[in-house]
């Protein structure tokens, strides 16, 4: 691996070839076959010259017209991006004219390791510590320890995803990426929270979303890109907060956390529980008694929309103009015409935002909001919350 490129996860993949090839033969099959999957920005070659991925290593044996090895992949990217092209490996069913199978057994962290050391090391230097001082500041020390075991990571769900106690207590959870992401929002006193633990949204997730508010907090990176749109397809999210461009949530210290959500609104309670402060943001602007034909039309057709994750665009007079899913939103909205409200079972991001007021869309009803930027005087945004239908 380049110097520049730190080395974030070891890729294993098991392999079997039904015949006999060279480590060659190998490399190029992956090569070839994962081209063009997911883009050129994700192909082997580009993250390799980019230092993302860095040289793959082939460990075979050929017996019996049988050839068996590991492939290792060391990458520099972020989880989602490694788990992608683990999953990209696995599709390759052919080396040269043999049939092959390839199977993932581990994403190893490899900063664990510098962890676990550095962790060691630190436990040496207490114990060489107390053993030539006796002060007032063990005291201190054992309080300030006693403090942080208050708040330890639990196992949630069926799939054990690692969460703060509060999850179980507490009206509003908060969603993050990863274990590490769980113990900085504990250390920042916050013990609503719970880790996804990869770009596929868990069961005990979407069970959670019907029954808690959510907001979730992600890396600001590709990942984070991925797994906001998966969040948006099979779980309602009351906001999505994003680490800076670039950066993981778990690069931030608990300072950093806290005035994220102090930004967006959402206050320090007892015990490091949060709430959303009563008064709305400025920007969001619920139809107000002036707008009460469309609120009575959301009413009627909220029955029929709650769950469909589809959009209707409203004119005027509030007579469909449209109805569609919500993946095709964008699209259809800026052929459309005679738009004037859009009511639809999703999130209102600023993108959608924006969007909407090309078209002369005047009013957005969602089910909730995303982070929004300044919004035009004239356009109203609310939520099926607002209006008392959840």
């Amino acid at each position: 691996m380049p110097e520049s490129g730190i080395v974030k996860y070891l890729v294993r993949l098991k392999f079997e070839v039904d015949g006999v090839v060279e480590r060659a033969d190998v490399i190029g099959a992956i090569f070839g076959q994962t081209e063009g999957l997911f883009g050129p920005e994700m192909n082997l070659n580009e993250l390799q010259k980019s230092w993302k991925v860095g040289r793959i290593e082939i460990n075979l044996e050929s017996k019996n017209d049988k050839t068996k090895g590991e492939v290792i992949v060391p990458m520099s990217t972020d989880i989602g991006t490694a788990a992608l092209i683990a999953a990209a490996v696995e599709s390759v069913d052919k080396v040269g004219p043999c049939s092959a199978r390839f199977n993932l057994s581990a994403i190893e962290d490899v900063r664990a390791t510098k962890r676990k050391q550095i962790v060691d090391r630190a436990k040496l230097i207490v114990r060489d510590w107390s053993s030539k001082t006796s002060s007032e500041g063990e005291n201190v020390l054992k309080d300030v320890t006693e403090s942080t075991k208050r708040a330890r990571v639990i196992n949630y769900g069926i799939e054990n995803l690692p969460a703060g106690p509060g999850v179980y207590s507490s009206d509003l959870v908060y969603l993050v990426e990863g274990r590490a992401d769980v113990v900085l929002f504990l250390r920042a006193g916050i013990e609503n929270v719970v880790a996804l633990e990869g770009t596929s949204v868990p069961d005990s997730i979407i069970e959670l979303g019907k029954k808690k508010r959510l907001i979730a907090v992600l890396d600001g990176d590709r990942g984070g890109d991925l797994i906001e749109k998966e969040l948006a397809q099979v779980v309602r999210v009351e906001k999505v907060l994003r680490a800076p461009a670039g950066k993981e949530v778990e690069d931030l210290t608990p300072i950093d956390v806290i005035n994220m959500l102090r930004a967006e609104k959402i206050e320090v309670g007892p015990g490091g529980a949060r709430r959303e402060r009563a008064q709305e943001r400025p920007q969001e602007r619920p139809p107000d008694e002036q707008d009460e034909p469309v609120v009575v039309k959301t009413r009627e057709l909220y029955p029929s929309l709650n769950g469909t994750l589809e959009a209707i665009l409203l004119d005027a007079g509030l007579q469909e103009v449209g109805r569609f899913p919500i993946s095709e939103l964008v699209q259809k909205m800026e052929n459309s015409s005679g738009a004037h409200f859009l009511v639809f079972d999703g999130i209102v991001t600023q993108r959608l935002v924006e969007s909407a007021t090309k078209v002369g869309v005047k009013g957005i009803i969602g089910h909730r909001t995303g982070e929004l930027g300044n919004i035009p005087d004239d356009v109203r945004i609310g939520t099926f919350r607002d209006l008392g239908l959840e």
